[in-house]
């Protein structure tokens, strides 16, 4: 299955003063989860902080079954890219599995729980502290995350 539609929402770059994250909500309606991760039709896709949420895009992908099939995993892995958590009512292990690698959290929600409920509670998070799995996410954002280990190598650390 690929992609079927992507609706992109254009604005003007903000100075972002404190750390912004992307997240995707596994929703149909964009007001509630109520979509399996394999057999979801559409993704929102949002970047929070902790005092503004935007939507950023609407990824869609049509009707599916919730078959087995994994085929229709790596284009909604693909589509999610620099997304750190997926919310969906579900979600198999082998899709886990598959979405850790990319920085991916899968969140598994009570069906039609409101997205705003969701995206309060994140920024809820990041202004009194963000979980150990958020945290990370975050700081894997971070520039410097990617040369760590050389700081490290520079400070004479060895295995």
């Amino acid at each position: 299955m690929s992609l079927q539609r992507r609706l992109r929402l254009l604005s003007e770059p903000t100075a972002a003063t404190q750390p912004a994250i992307r997240v995707a909500f596994a929703t149909s309606n964009l007001k509630d989860i109520d979509q399996h991760f394999g057999a979801a039709e559409a993704f929102a896709i949002h970047t929070i902080d902790a005092e503004h949420a935007k939507l950023l895009e609407v990824v869609q992908f049509g009707p599916l079954a919730q078959d087995g099939n994994e085929d229709k995993l790596e284009a909604k892995i693909t589509a999610l890219t620099g997304c750190v958590a997926v919310y969906c009512q579900a979600i198999g292990a082998s899709a886990v599995e598959r979405l850790r690698p990319h920085g991916i959290q899968p969140i598994k929600v009570a069906a039609r729980t409101p997205l705003n409920q969701l995206i309060r509670a994140l920024q809820d998070e990041l202004r009194d502290g963000p979980s150990a799995w958020l945290a990370r996410a975050i700081e894997r954002q971070q520039p410097e995350y990617a040369h760590r280990f050389d700081a490290m190598e520079a400070e004479g650390w060895c295995e």
